[in-house]
């Protein structure tokens, strides 16, 4: 039966690597510290402020050879523990779920329990794991933006949304005018138009005011988008009209708000980029523009021991399938467990390069030619270009075509 000892002194514990296992909250962190046996050491709460973290620091400070189990890998916690020196291990939520029942067949659960089953995982396991590794500022700056301007994105998408469903209501002439909605020229549009009774007013001449006006670069002159408007001038009551009216504005500062705050955040990444030490490396890849580079440098990390293998960061990327074989069956299954922003980075450099690159184009009809779909003939491609990223990365190299060999033989022929 294991014991606990709420007030170790570093005396009082053997010199030998110890194992910490940290059930985080939001508001406090259980801590259970073992040792190579498995016995427990400490089991201690902590809150999540500046004095529980300095407490949190000294307990695990009594033990210079200590491993740090926790379900995350990244936040303020995890990066507290990186900046102590701490070799802190990420452990999947459902790898401590299975764990559970090494120890209890029951279904009980508690934050204590939760740390203890951490800790000893590690215990077991640790030599066949990897410690989450340190960024450079750089990255780790580059990581915070492309992952906020994502959910920036995500908002401006619900706006969008909510804009048109008023828009249908009262006024949809605007829906049909330019290519988007969230476009500025669009927004323009239903701030000077904002009812159908003001947009039946504008002819071709007043179209083309507003476009040299707006500093519109479409090529649809004038007059082709009177045609487009007109058929769409539908009016509803004159209460609705007027309410939605008034919302519409409102939603319209919204949107603009979040594009410039888009535009923002893209200013921001080329700047990182302009110093980064691997943003040569994966901006000379064609296809790979500033968003999909900082996303790509940003996830992958600066740690080259972190992928030893392309088959590593192809199933870190969810383009490596999944085979399940047992006895006479055998299934190849789509990867679902991967790094999503990673993946959908690679879709997108994958689809660019179809229109940049021959030899991908080519790959590209030939896949869709033996029957796979879209996105699985775009992974197919994806996975073509990952095993050259990661030599370039590898070897802090940029992309050269004429080493490329198959860029040289589609070349060649």
């Amino acid at each position: 039966m294991v014991t606990t000892s709420d007030n170790p002194t570093p005396d009082s514990l053997p010199d030998e690597p110890v194992f910490a296992g940290i059930d985080w909250g939001g508001a406090s962190h259980q801590l259970c510290v073992i040792d190579a046996t498995g016995q427990v050491l400490l089991q201690r709460r902590v809150q999540h402020t500046v004095p529980g973290l300095t407490e949190l620091d000294q307990l695990l400070a009594l033990r210079p050879n200590i491993k740090v189990a926790i379900e995350r890998g990244e936040g303020l916690l995890v990066e507290h523990l990186q900046q102590h020196g701490l070799p802190v291990y990420c452990i999947s939520p459902k790898i401590s779920a299975r764990a559970r029942e090494r120890y209890r067949m029951a279904a009980a659960k508690s934050d204590a329990f939760d740390a203890f089953v951490l800790a000893d995982t590690l215990r077991h396991e640790h030599a066949h794991w990897r410690p989450l590794s340190t960024p450079l500022p750089l990255t780790a700056e580059l990581a915070a933006v492309t992952r906020d301007r994502e959910r920036i994105i995500e908002s401006q998408r619900a706006v969008e949304s909510q804009l048109r469903a008023i828009l249908e209501a009262h006024h949809p002439a605007p829906l049909h005018l330019f290519s988007t909605l969230d476009r500025d020229i669009t927004l323009s549009f239903i701030t000077d138009y904002p009812t159908p009774v003001q947009a039946a007013r504008v002819g071709e001449a007043r179209m083309q005011a507003f476009c040299r006006r707006h500093g519109y670069s479409g090529r649809v002159p004038a007059a082709e988008l009177v045609e487009r408007l007109r058929p769409h001038l539908l009016s509803a009551s004159s209460g609705t009209t007027a309410g939605k009216q008034f919302t519409a504005k409102l939603f319209v500062d919204q949107l603009r708000l979040l594009n410039n705050q888009i535009r923002a955040c893209d200013q921001r990444v080329d700047q990182l980029l302009t110093v980064h030490p691997d943003a040569a490396i994966f901006r000379s890849f064609p296809g790979i523009g500033p968003v999909t580079a900082a996303v790509l440098i940003s996830e992958m990390g600066d740690d080259r021991t972190r992928y030893p293998q392309p088959a590593a960061l192809l199933a870190e990327t969810g383009l490596a399938p999944v085979t399940r074989a047992s006895g006479r069956m055998h299934q190849v299954h789509f990867r679902y467990a991967a790094n999503k922003r990673m993946r959908h980075a690679i879709d997108w450099w994958a689809f660019t390069s179809t229109r940049e690159v021959d030899w991908a184009r080519q790959a590209y009809d030939d896949a869709r030619a033996r029957g796979q779909g879209k996105y699985r003939a775009l992974r197919g491609l994806g996975a073509r270009w990952v095993r050259v990223l990661w030599r370039c990365w590898t070897d802090h190299v940029p992309y050269n075509p004429d080493q490329h060999q198959t860029a040289k033989q589609h070349t060649a022929a």
